[in-house]
């Protein structure tokens, strides 16, 4: 996607009597090497009657030589070019091993051949700076970018319309100069920390952004061009690299070069004799946009959109005539402009802050989209050779706007942590199976797997310390460590088997709870990070055959559903449970898949201790309602966990909006 700009520059000197032109040298055509695609190019040259011959100077720049025959009142060079504004990369260049940090030196071959850009002027006030930058090893990329920044930052741009160009020592001592008097300081500079450099004169374009920045300054605010000044300096493995220390950036494609010398007396656009006159001097330049492809940051006009949108009926038209039936998805991605090259934005799954910008995004999201929405933080995509699963945020609401959970306030706020302990998650379970009806003896208390740990530990070396974090992989130091300092007999969190029993409707269901049946004398859970609920046993529930499993089947997610029922009746019944209930009806969700009967395929509801980790058996409605009544009751806040049901995002009556965290590879 790219920009057709047209550039249009004209110079003008006007006499007071004829005179005679000794021979004119124009420079004002791009250089070979420019970076930006030049599609056309034409130079006019008045009066006609001139001689004109195109020449390479001894550095490559095109020249044309003008010879005049006749005297004449008026000399006009108009030029016009056409060039592809294509965005490209300035740091997109490899450098030769030796020069990949500086300092470096060249090559005794490169050296003598780049003699001319390695001149090195010593004056007071330029060594005075010089000592100034800091000039330790580091990347050769991260030097420059440093030194122009300090230039840009130092030296205020002013517009000068004096001619020459000002000494290095005048340029400092004033702190202000125009783009020539910056670019021959930087050189100069540049020579001092032994890198040839070169003097550059030029085209810029600057076309207005269609968007403005979100940080930083955003650009001009209309189509502007100029002639302009910079500098380039020579890094072995990517040849001439362009800094603009105006801007303090490096060159991009808007950056034409058309003369670059070691000297700025060599880079003048027009340069010649003439017979003692008045001469009146005018100088014109423009730039139009004579093509623009379509782009994320420029929509279409409204003309093609409308063609656009009538295409589209016409298709929908036709897959609803075949009685076709589609879905679709999408993921954007979202970077933080903060730190926006920090590892957590371009390879690793987390970081500092991606966790809580993520937390922040998806409540602005609940608040606009998903009111009355139930938030579950749970696993989200798992990708080859990582240890554990991504996050994935999301958010479940109801089409009809009824809510699923109506105070948000109840879920824990991660940016202020609740440290909860063993005496709060045992009050909450057995809370909450009074108010399900269900006898508490069925409840069980989890503990991390103490043979493993103590085999685990048995297997370090000896001179390691779980304690001290000295494993070579951090996941297994920080596993280690967290199970270690917790103790092996801590309770990690408590399950309760649970069951929802029809009856002959879904308004008459009541909940059932049995035994957990496991080898042990405890309830060990799978060694690992995840929730516990992730981790449970389930390997240990006894055998059946496969004749015998009630397996689940899930229903055709494009099959006709009856509206869901109202969210107020349940929610009455459930604030006006008492502690001592032992037996309630409670009313499901007719979408739902019944869980099977059998103690070997119970669900759960699993609660780790900390911070009231709740891991959920599946989206049952009437379930968090009576969750929700029993945190207003002991004042206490939650997360969520787990796998959701997947037919929930699959069915008309629900929405679903779901934020992964994982790696931005740009």
């Amino acid at each position: 996607m790219s920009i057709h700009a047209a550039l249009h520059h004209v110079t003008e000197y006007q006499y007071d009597r004829p005179v005679k032109l000794g021979p004119q040298v124009v420079r004002l055509r791009p250089a070979p090497h420019c970076r930006s695609h030049i599609l056309s190019y034409s130079l006019k040259i008045e009066p006609e009657g001139h001689f004109i011959n195109w020449q390479q100077d001894p550095y490559a720049n095109y020249q044309a030589r003008l010879v005049f025959h006749e005297p004449t009142t008026h000399f006009k060079v108009t030029v016009d070019l056409v060039t592809e504004m294509a965005v490209y990369n300035p740091f997109d260049f490899f450098l030769e091993p030796d020069a990949e940090n500086y300092p470096f030196t060249y090559s005794s071959d490169l050296k003598k051949e780049l003699r001319p850009y390695l001149g090195r002027m010593r004056n007071a006030t330029l060594n005075k700076y010089f000592r100034t930058i800091d000039r330790s090893e580091m990347r050769t990329i991260d030097f420059l970018v440093k030194l122009n920044q300090q230039v840009q930052s130092d030296i205020n741009y002013t517009i000068r319309m004096e001619p020459g160009v000002q000494t290095p020592d005048e340029t400092l001592d004033l702190r202000s100069g125009s783009c020539r008097d910056s670019a021959w300081l930087m050189v100069n500079l540049l020579r001092l920390c032994g890198l040839a450099s070169r003097f550059v004169s030029g085209y810029l374009i600057q076309l207005k952004p269609d968007v403005k920045a979100l940080d930083g300054p955003s650009g001009t605010e209309v189509d502007f061009t100029d002639l302009h000044a910079w500098c380039e300096v020579y890094l072995p493995g990517a040849g001439w690299i362009g800094l603009d220390p105006t801007s303090g950036l490096f060159a991009g494609e808007g950056h034409i070069p058309v003369a670059c010398t070691p000297e700025p007396s060599g880079a003048a656009p027009i340069e010649g004799g003439v017979d003692e006159c008045e001469v009146e001097f005018t100088h014109t330049m423009e730039v139009t946009r004579i093509y623009e492809s379509p782009r994320v940051t420029k929509p279409y006009t409204e003309e093609q959109w409308q063609d656009i949108l009538d295409l589209g009926n016409k298709v929908d038209k036709e897959l609803q005539d075949g009685d076709v039936r589609l879905t679709m998805g999408g993921e954007p991605t979202f970077v933080s402009i903060n730190g926006r090259d920090e590892r957590e934005w371009n390879v690793d799954a987390l970081g500092p802050t991606k966790r809580a910008y993520a937390t922040d995004l998806v409540d602005k999201l609940r608040k606009e989209y998903g009111d009355g929405g139930f938030l579950h933080f749970g696993q989200g995509k798992w990708y080859p050779g990582e240890q554990l699963p991504r996050w994935a945020l999301s958010i479940y609401w109801r089409a009809d706007g009824n809510p699923i959970w109506s105070n948000p306030a109840l879920f824990a706020n991660e940016s202020s942590p609740i440290q909860y302990t063993s005496k709060d998650a045992d009050k909450f379970i057995h809370t909450l199976s009074r108010n399900l009806g269900l006898a508490d003896k069925f409840i069980e208390p989890a503990y991390e797997d103490v043979f493993y740990y103590l085999w685990r530990e048995s297997k370090l070396p000896v001179n390691v310390d779980p304690f001290k974090s000295n494993l070579e992989d951090e996941m297994e130091r920080t596993r280690l460590k967290r199970v270690f300092t917790q103790k092996l007999d801590s309770v990690i969190g408590y399950v309760l088997p649970i069951e929802a029993s029809h009856g002959q409707s879904y308004l008459d269901t009541q909940w059932k709870t049995g035994p957990w049946l496991y080898r042990d004398d405890r309830l060990y859970l799978l060694p690992g990070d995840s929730p516990m609920g992730y981790r449970l046993p389930l390997d240990s529930l006894p055998w059946a055959n496969k004749a015998d499993y009630p397996y689940l089947i899930e229903e055709d997610p494009f099959a006709p559903r009856a509206p869901l029922p109202s969210s107020a009746p349940i929610l009455r019944q459930y604030q006006n449970v008492g502690r001592e209930v032992l037996t309630l009806p409670l009313v499901a969700i007719p979408l739902l898949a019944r869980a099977p009967s059998g103690a070997n395929h119970k669900k759960c509801v699993s609660l780790n201790v900390k911070s009231l980790l709740l891991g959920l058996p599946e989206l049952h409605y009437a379930l968090k309602h009576a969750i929700q009544c029993v945190l207003t009751d002991l004042k206490q806040k939650l997360s969520t966990a787990g796998k959701m049901v997947r037919s929930m995002s699959s069915c008309h009556h629900w929405h679903v909006l779901r934020i992964t965290l994982i790696s931005c590879m740009r």
